[in-house]
């Protein structure tokens, strides 16, 4: 069995009462996992409350607080690709991912994550990723090595000063007249709940697209998120016809099935440019990682 080495977090909503009970709480937001694995957990105390003390199942239920747990899975498959660092100094590291590694643990990984495999080769345990990329997608993940200065990273994001640029294929059908789309609207989770979709309302995602070349049946793009919803650009290059090349959610939700480390997702998260908070100085980090061609 695989057993995480860091807590996961889950934060209690705040609800009307009559609250459930600490059990039946994580019941009922991972309906995935068996009742009596909970309550073992937590007789091991294996689940912690906000202050780092185990709970048990008399703790009370106290919304807006968080719940620590660790990650346990049964058997954990292994990702046979490794990353790369590209950069590391007191303040940042960066490293570029391969295809089917998550960044952080979740369902079926626990050991096989990023994270957990730059903690271990770094032996720093305050590692922490700035931002997240589908475990299918390759390429650049910034991580803040100092927790006194994370605060100045993190905002580098909430403010939109950092520029990506990914790459994608797709074989889909599109109008390739066009060469540039300018996508904005709303992205919400759908049904099943990881797969995302979009309504009306405020917009909360932005992508421009950029059509580079036709060649072989297959289309290359270079895309420039300006927000970071979930699924964000799988879901706008398919909105155009162009769903990317061996997507297993979109247009349409394939059946699941083992990974196919053959066919990876042909997204690429191919480039990073920011001016660091702390020096001031210009950055750029590239992926060496190729698309099939």
């Amino acid at each position: 069995m695989g057993i995480s080495r860091y807590p996961a977090t889950v934060t209690m909503p705040r609800i009307e009462p009559p609250f459930p009970s600490i059990l039946g709480f994580l019941c009922q937001r991972f309906p995935q996992v068996d009742p009596s694995r909970w309550e073992r957990r937590i007789a091991e105390g294996k689940v912690l409350g906000e202050d780092g003390r185990p709970l048990s199942t008399d703790s009370p239920y106290l919304p807006q607080k968080r719940i620590h747990y660790f990650r346990e899975v049964e058997q954990e498959p292994v990702i046979p690709f490794t990353e790369e660092i590209l950069f590391q100094n007191d303040e940042l590291l960066v490293a570029c991912k391969p295809h089917f590694l998550p960044v952080t643990p979740g369902g079926r990984y626990v050991d096989q994550c990023l994270l957990h495999r730059l903690r271990k080769s770094t032996a720093n345990d305050d590692l922490v990723p700035l931002h997240r990329i589908d475990r299918e997608t390759a390429g650049i993940v910034l991580f803040s090595v100092n927790k006194e200065t994370r605060a100045r990273y993190n905002d580098l994001f909430l403010s939109g000063n950092i520029r990506k640029t990914y790459h994608a294929l797709s074989a889909g059908a599109g109008d390739t007249s066009a060469k540039a789309w300018l996508i904005e609207n709303r992205i919400v989770p759908g049904e099943p709940w990881f797969r995302m979709k979009t309504e009306p309302g405020a917009v909360n995602a932005r992508s421009r697209i950029e059509l580079v070349q036709v060649r072989d049946g297959l289309a290359h793009f270079r895309l420039s998120p300006e927000t970071g919803k979930t699924h964000q650009l799988r879901v706008h290059l398919s909105s155009l016809g162009f769903g990317i090349l061996n997507d297993r959610y979109y247009p349409a939700l394939q059946e699941e099935r083992a990974d196919d480390f053959a066919s990876p997702l042909q997204l690429l998260a191919k480039r990073v440019q920011f001016r660091d908070p702390m020096t001031g100085k210009a950055l750029e980090f590239e992926s060496g990682r190729k698309l099939l061609w």
